[in-house]
């Protein structure tokens, strides 16, 4: 299996086709996406329709916050501009893409690998994963040796060894990870939609259980086309500038 990894899609139409079509080029043959297809973005319905072919097809989805704020609720601790994003999104869904967020689970498991949008301690709570101890925490409140999650839009990997001891990694994108059967991983591959770590390509990683290597790729797309459709759309002018500028 060689797993393509894409979170935060954030309803970027070229950015997520930009990365599709790179991991059908390095031979994806399975996918899965942790959360937060909508928000920010353009293009949320296309966007949506294309996760839910996948997911027709056998693809891994879980629920990210925007998601769960676009099919029921914004919480108030969302930012106003996000708020008005979502509401705006709400009016671009059908009510058949609306049931697909809202039905989405929270946490999927498969061959002791768990995807999650946040961090696995508490799902519903939406926590950042931005250092050594959150990454401990969100690896300690499960089994499974390969966690996969998003919701910080940058990339990172985190490792825990057999002797509890933790360690973090920033990718080098391109390069392959050699992955230890006797160690705890919580991959976090960085957005596809809305990389914020000073680089506007879009992120997304592999995973291959056969030869136990993980690679992440960052990925050149027209991010001034997808900027342009931010502000063709009315949307606040600030998720367009950070397409360009990456952060």
């Amino acid at each position: 299996m060689r797993l393509a990894l894409m979170t935060d899609l954030h309803a970027n139409k070229e950015a997520f086709s930009a990365c599709l079509a790179h991991a059908e080029q390095q031979g994806a043959t399975d996918y899965a996406f942790t959360g937060d297809f909508v928000g920010y973005g353009a293009d949320p319905a296309w966007v949506v329709d294309t996760v839910m072919e996948y997911v027709a097809r056998g693809a891994i989805a879980v629920q990210g916050n925007h998601d769960a704020a676009a099919a029921r609720e914004a919480r108030s601790s969302m930012h106003s501009e996000a708020r008005e994003v979502i509401q705006w999104t709400r009016g671009q869904l059908s009510a058949e893409q609306i049931t697909f967020l809202a039905e989405l689970p929270l946490v999927r498991e498969r061959e002791r690998m768990l995807f999650v949008h946040a961090s696995a301690n508490d799902p519903p709570k939406w926590e950042y994963v931005t250092s050594i101890d959150e990454a401990e925490k969100s690896l300690s409140a499960t089994d499974c040796r390969m966690v996969f999650s998003g919701h910080v839009h940058g990339p990172a990997l985190y490792r825990r060894t057999d002797d509890g001891r933790m360690g973090a990694h920033l990718p080098t994108p391109a390069k392959r990870i050699p992955i230890s059967a006797q160690h705890q991983y919580l991959v976090i591959p960085g957005s596809v939609g809305q990389p914020r770590d000073g680089n506007s390509a879009s992120c997304y990683a592999m995973y291959d259980d056969q030869t136990r290597e993980l690679s992440y790729f960052r990925i050149p797309y027209d991010h001034g086309a997808a900027a342009r459709r931010v502000i063709a759309a009315g949307l606040p002018i600030v998720f367009a500038m950070r397409l360009i500028e990456g952060i």
